[in-house]
């Protein structure tokens, strides 16, 4: 799904909730029925603590070079050279609606949130830095289905540090534990909370889903990792003034760009391919009328197109400038981060 949005769903939480939601702790719902336990039931807009590994995906692929330009991020020095915090500390914190990391010194560990600080107290969080929280729905069993941030926790189950024991807070969007398995599923979908297809873009079912988070569970689509690169050079997140982000917005582009390019006539492992790819790609998302039909009747306004491509700069300037700086730079680009940890890991 759509990493670090505001999306439209976001409220004020009520005090309680807040209170309630520190790390290791679940809150108890008032209400919830007496025969199963506790962490089985939650209300929307509750924040509750989880480990990665018991999150089970909505989606059964992500694109992998997004997720290997975090990790090649996470695994350099670079940051901490240019005085911040590694950025993993950054996204566990906004992930967990602390903002962003205030500090993180040479033994801090995702492992220990105690090691390193957030630049916003558990219990001061704003509707801001919630929006920006990971979200599940709760099905039957109380199992936890996460239903935004696959690409993002994914990236923190994969660090050093990580993996699936590492705890962190998500929002819950609804509870359908009463539900049965089918009338989950249909549930689901009826509400845009679940992404049936499969790395080819073919049709799958609810029990074809992997059971958990990571590259060894999810699939590669390559055009969803594509998608990536092109933002805020052909489209940006929508605004909720104008509606806000749909859910799987990268999903959408994703299949309007496979009916146009064909990525087995272009090497990803090669910087210059790779970025005249994405100028190609955004350039043409650029091109298309705001009403046009992108992919499953959304439309190219709907999805974020900008009316000009790279925010009206110079190739050698804004997003696309930024994106092809190279691994020597002070501030490497995002698609050089992603090479290299690819070249060495993948």
């Amino acid at each position: 799904m759509v990493e670090q949005r505001t999306r439209r769903r976001t409220g004020l939480l009520v005090a309680a909730a807040l209170a309630a939601a520190t790390i290791g702790a679940v809150p108890v719902i008032a209400g919830a029925a007496d025969t199963a336990p506790a962490r089985h039931h939650a209300a929307a807009d509750d924040l509750i603590d989880v480990t990665l590994g018991e999150l089970h995906p909505t989606q059964p692929v992500v694109g992998y070079d997004e997720v290997y330009y975090k990790l090649g991020r996470y695994a350099s020095d670079k940051d901490e050279q240019a005085g911040k915090a590694n950025k993993r500390f950054d996204d566990w914190c906004e992930a967990n609606g602390q903002q962003e990391a205030a500090s993180a010194g040479p033994d801090a560990n995702l492992a220990d949130p105690a090691s390193f600080s957030c630049t916003v107290p558990v219990g001061q969080e704003t509707p801001e830095t919630i929006a920006a929280m990971k979200t599940v729905v709760i099905g039957p069993g109380g199992v936890r289905y996460l239903t935004d941030g696959h690409h993002s926790l994914t990236e923190l189950i994969e660090t050093p540090d990580g993996g699936p024991s590492t705890h962190v807070r998500v929002r819950v969007v609804a509870d359908l534990s009463n539900l049965d398995a089918a009338a989950f599923w249909t549930r689901m979908q009826d509400e845009h909370w679940v992404w049936l297809r499969d790395a080819n873009d073919q049709q799958i079912t609810p029990d074809q889903l992997p059971a958990k988070l990571g590259l060894g569970s999810l699939g590669d689509d390559q055009y969803r990792g594509l998608v990536y690169f092109t933002r805020d050079i052909g489209y940006q997140q929508p605004s909720a003034d104008d509606g806000g982000s749909p859910e799987f917005l990268e999903f959408y582009w994703g299949r309007w760009l496979r009916q146009h390019y064909d990525l087995s006539q272009h090497d990803l492992t090669n910087a210059k391919d790779y970025l005249d790819l994405i100028e190609d790609a955004s350039k043409d998302m650029t091109k298309l009328g705001k009403d046009d039909e992108v992919s499953d009747g959304k439309t190219a306004g709907g999805l974020g197109r900008m009316s000009d491509w790279n925010d009206g700069k110079s190739e050698d300037k804004g997003e696309f400038g930024d994106l092809g700086k190279p691994m020597s730079d002070e501030e490497p680009g995002k698609l050089a981060y992603a090479l290299d940890y690819k070249s060495g890991h993948a």
